[in-house]
């Protein structure tokens, strides 16, 4: 089974408030805002719900798994939520951070360390991040759009940094 399967991992097309909610999200203001309180409260949301709901799944229609990384620095568990983008039987993740200029953190300690833990409503799977090549990225951004119009508008704001792209694939062994 492809890992978006065992995750029961799937996109649904939006409806119109959720659409228009996505184009909030996307603005620069939108995502400035909710750059800084949206960790906060899909960490509350996802307690509350026993880890089934997030704000953009319940809002815009957008699933976000919780990935947990390695702290490059600290060596403690970080978990972070991203929209997981389907890719063949996997996933791909993108580091736009809401378009921001920061790299954002996931991304270090994923370069530092690929090893990464993925959840999404109860089930999680262990998974080794994998940086995609030229092609495969291509690939990801284009599916990354149909899914979701904000990613566009990231990818524009983000300056002369670097756009990450990870390819998950199950660990072995």
């Amino acid at each position: 089974m492809s890992l978006a399967a065992d995750l029961s991992y799937e996109f649904r097309p939006a409806n119109p408030v959720q659409r228009a909610l996505q184009a909030l999200v996307a603005s620069r203001p939108g995502a400035w805002v909710f750059a800084r309180t949206l960790p906060h409260l899909d960490s509350l949301l996802l307690r509350l719900s026993g880890g089934w709901h997030t704000v953009p799944g319940l809002l815009a229609g957008l699933p976000v798994v919780q990935v947990t990384t390695t702290g490059r620095r600290s060596g403690l568990p970080r978990r972070t939520h991203l929209i997981g983008i389907p890719y063949g039987d996997t996933l791909a993740l993108l580091g736009t951070n809401f378009g921001q200029h920061d790299t954002p953190a996931w991304v270090h300690n994923l370069e530092a360390d690929p090893r990464a833990v993925v959840a999404y409503r109860g089930a999680q799977v262990d998974v080794v991040a994998r940086p995609a090549d030229e092609e495969e990225a291509e690939q990801v951004l284009r599916r990354s759009e149909e899914l979701y119009v904000g990613y566009r508008r990231y990818q524009s704001r983000l300056g002369h940094r670097r756009l990450r792209v990870f390819v998950l694939e199950r660990a072995t062994g």
